[in-house]
């Protein structure tokens, strides 16, 4: 095996097709694999530099990553990377009891320990900014602080009521997390500025970041650092864009990103969300408009034990009779922002969406699909078959379109694009049909 450059897992999937696509549209040879892979599915791709594992950590318990994470990141840790990553949101949405951050930090820190753990989540490619330790991000043209952002500031789930991601942690984790800071990073002094977090006890280092050339130096310091010790590390896709810098000044990758691709047009769509973004719905709107034909789900009768079997009978035959008739469609479970008082389907929308999804692929097979929400995304794809992903071609920001692989399966060979609710343009699903 080819002596990997860097390894991660991811805590949502949509979360880990970015990094994939980071990676690999820059020509680091790259795979994700759905679960951790057999020893003949990790041959299978053994000449690749980086390697991910996509997971659903980020709608799961403190308690269940105690179970299961410690022996994900100990089999990446035995890759041998310089680098072990626990990819995030770019948004940092997290709670103490769903998605615990700070609890991945800990597990981190006692499976792959180190001297200390860089934290990366500014991303400027997709509008992801830390200054002085606050989180801001990018919406509809306008730039927010995290806990003023449209939508991050109510999510269902996580909602981000602390744009200080320092304090934000404080509430997951006893760990002590330090910063380096835009002007040291501005002066060439953030090695310095490490140091003395590392000096004066900080687990972990927060590191600032608004541009390119910030990651670029926050790369290099940290790949410098990974030279005299494994690191685990944790953040966003701005880690690994950060890194690629570091590794063309080593000459470890070639110097300029792979040349644009695009991919066949396909004549019918299947779109599968479970997001509640405005976003998302400004994208199925516009679908609908355009000739999309929609299916509206019921998630509650979908979820629940005395109707979901009908209900989702009745999904399939509505969307299977729209794709045989030449329609694109997409299948959705709201329309921005969920009513007051309604609860989150999370997980089990989730696994029913993806039980439908391979349903109707079974019935009418499509050469392309996109899932869209990251919490359904997770959970969708665990219930497809699939075994792994590789980067294809880019479309939009933080939303590849990937190839699947599943030896022997059905869906080998599936295009499939993964999109959280806060990608993509309000055409992006049209992008996707036509593949570029």
């Amino acid at each position: 095996m080819t002596r990997p450059l860097y390894a991660y897992y991811g805590d949502d999937f949509t979360g880990s097709t970015d990094v994939l696509e980071v990676l690999a549209s820059a020509g680091v040879d790259s795979v994700l694999f759905v679960d951790a892979p057999s020893e003949a599915l990790e041959r299978k791709f053994a000449t690749c530099r980086a390697f991910g594992i996509a997971g659903d950590s980020r709608s799961r318990s403190p308690q269940w990553m105690s179970t299961y994470l410690p022996a994900l990141l100990t089999r990446l840790g035995a890759l041998g990377a310089p680098i072990t990553q626990y990819k995030t949101c770019s948004t940092f949405d997290s709670a103490p009891e769903v998605g615990s951050i700070g609890r991945a930090l800990e597990i981190g820190h006692a499976t792959l320990p180190g001297p200390f753990i860089p934290i990366v989540v500014g991303a400027p490619h997709l509008g992801r900014y830390v200054v002085f330790g606050n989180l801001f991000a990018a919406a509809a043209g306008s730039v927010y602080r995290i806990d003023r952002h449209p939508t991050m500031r109510s999510h269902p789930v996580t909602p981000m009521h602390e744009a200080d991601l320092c304090r934000h942690l404080a509430s997951q984790t006893a760990m002590r997390v330090g910063r380096v800071e835009l002007p040291a990073l501005a002066e060439d002094a953030a090695a310095e500025a490490l140091n003395r977090c590392v000096l004066a006890g900080d687990q972990a280092v927060l590191f600032d970041g608004v541009s390119e050339m910030d990651l670029l130096r926050i790369g290099t310091l940290i790949w410098d650092r990974a030279g005299m010790h494994r690191l685990f590390c944790a953040g966003s896709s701005g880690l690994p864009y950060a890194l690629i810098g570091a590794w063309r000044r080593a000459g470890l990758i070639a110097a300029e990103p792979l040349p644009r691709r695009t991919a066949r047009t396909v004549d019918r769509l299947l779109v599968v969300s479970g997001s509640c973004s405005p976003i998302t719905e400004r994208q199925i709107q516009t679908a609908l408009r355009t000739g999309y034909r929609g299916v509206a789900v019921d998630a509650e009768a979908l979820v629940s034990d005395g109707r979901g079997a009908a209900s989702a009978d009745r999904l399939v035959e509505e969307v299977l009779r729209n794709l045989r008739d030449g329609h694109s469609t997409v299948v959705y479970s709201a329309l921005g922002a969920l009513k007051p008082g309604t609860a989150a389907a999370g997980a089990a929308l989730g696994q029913c969406l993806g039980r439908l999804t391979a349903r109707i692929l079974a019935a009418a097979p499509l050469p392309r699909v996109l899932l869209a929400g990251g919490d359904t995304s997770s959970h969708a794809v665990a219930q497809m078959g699939l075994q792994a992903l590789t980067w294809h071609n880019s479309l939009e920001p933080g939303a590849p379109l990937c190839l699947a692989h599943a030896d022997g399966a059905a869906l080998d060979g599936l295009e499939l694009v993964l999109k959280g609710g806060q990608v993509g343009s309000d055409g992006f699903f049209d992008r996707v049909r036509l593949g570029r």
